[in-house]
């Protein structure tokens, strides 16, 4: 049977469209073949298990439930709020896979028993591996750096000067300065203009200042019927600011308007918490005390017209939630008479708060600020205090503070280098 030219040009048409598509297929499926190779996702144990093959680092383990409470996807996750939207129910405690699927654009696809399909970014997936070397980098770099302790031997070392026109310009001087507070824990600002308002500027060029019932600014200088004994020309003891307060300040800017002429008026410093550490090392005993009997620490009185009365019970030595050092209070001049504790711990805890004290003189250095200088410090670390000195009507000692929340400081680091590396923030 002889078929018509027109029936033949159809059918050889069409073979070469049938071959062209097949050879199509098989081009995506080559270049696709490398991926299924190398990525891969399956279920084991309530875990998802990605595995991203052997020249792409470790297997990716996520708990189900943690998969299902953080979908991606608009009904469960507002993307303009960076939040979480959907409500918690018990299904997302007995999260069942129905069945899991590695797709062309590195993501992994999860289809859930309650018909619900999430999909994740091999990327975002990486950035959140539960390894502990990712959660000791994620702790690190982007929740906060970790402090480097330093003796009085090391603190020449460890001075580091920054010019107040870069830390207000330039945003790479100001990570810098912020992320030396971060670490070292105090640092220091040169060539500040003569201005009352210089550690407000400083204060605002972070985020916003700590108001305490001494306002948002405080002058220390001598004051004639002083109120509060930063205000009297007597020495200042080794102490940290505001240990009376639950939320207590971050960090202390202080600005030297005008420095007194006279012998004294240098400023002292330690680091609490290599005190803490050394305490630790070498008196075990009294560290565990420090670190576990609260102290009330009080402030009462009344300052420009206004009248508080503030206590907060808290250890010496404060630990977070990592073990880490977090905050010490030491203030002797706010240590409350009343001591709340059973009276058997008295005792122990001055033979070991004696011990602290001793420490942190021995590792205490003085220094003296010129007219200028702005000195800066984390108030929850060092403890700093003063040399006594004397003021004449034609010689007056004049410093002017704010106080920062490290909340503040730690969001303004992670904004800054987000900026710096070009990098998303979530």
């Amino acid at each position: 049977m002889q078929l018509s030219h027109s029936v033949e040009w159809y059918i050889k048409m069409f073979t070469r469209q049938l071959i062209k598509s097949i050879f199509h297929q098989l081009t995506a499926t080559r270049k696709c073949w490398p991926l299924h190779r190398q990525l891969t996702a399956s279920v084991a144990g309530g875990n998802v298990v990605v595995l991203q093959g052997p020249d792409l680092g470790s297997p990716l383990k996520f708990p189900s439930v943690w998969l299902r409470d953080n979908c991606q996807c608009s009904a469960c996750f507002h993307k303009n709020t960076k939040s979480r939207q959907a409500n918690w129910t018990r299904t997302n405690v007995e999260a069942r896979i129905r069945s899991i699927n590695v797709c062309q654009q590195k993501k992994v696809t999860i289809d859930w028993w309650d018909d619900h399909r999430s999909s994740f970014t091999l990327d975002w997936l990486r950035n959140r591996d539960f390894a502990p070397t990712n959660r000791k980098r994620y702790i690190e770099e982007i929740y906060r750096p970790p402090c480097q302790l330093w003796s009085k031997k090391e603190f020449p070392n460890l001075i580091r000067t920054f010019e107040f026109t870069e830390v207000m310009e330039k945003d790479e001087a100001l990570l810098a300065w912020l992320e030396c507070l971060a670490i070292i824990g105090f640092c220091f600002i040169k060539n500040a203009p003569h201005d009352i308002s210089v550690a407000r500027q400083l204060s605002e060029h972070i985020g916003f200042i700590k108001r305490t019932t001494y306002g948002e600014e405080f002058e220390v200088k001598s004051k004639e019927n002083a109120r509060n004994y930063a205000y009297l020309m007597a020495p200042l003891p080794l102490h940290t600011d505001l240990p009376y307060y639950e939320y207590k300040a971050g960090i202390n800017i202080i600005h030297c308007y005008v420095q007194s002429e006279s012998l004294g008026g240098s400023s002292i410093m330690a680091d609490g918490f290599y005190t803490a550490e050394r305490l630790r090392n070498e008196f075990p005993k009294f560290y565990e005390i420090l670190v576990k009997t609260p102290v009330d620490w009080y402030d009462l009185g009344e300052d420009n017209g206004v009248a508080f009365h503030n206590i907060w019970r808290s250890p010496v030595i404060c630990l977070d939630v990592d073990g880490c050092y977090h905050r010490i209070n030491e203030n002797s001049t706010k240590r409350d008479s009343h001591f709340t504790v059973p009276l058997e711990q008295v005792a122990p805890w001055y033979e070991a708060y004696d011990k602290f004290v001793e420490l942190a003189y021995a590792e205490a250095v003085e220094f003296k600020m010129a007219s200028g200088d702005v000195f800066v410090f984390n108030n929850r670390r060092m403890l700093h205090g003063r040399t006594a000195y004397e003021d004449t009507p034609y010689n007056k000692r004049h410093l002017i503070g704010t106080y920062v929340d490290w909340d503040i400081i730690y969001s303004k680091i992670r904004i800054l280098r987000a900026q710096q590396n070009e990098a998303k923030l979530y």
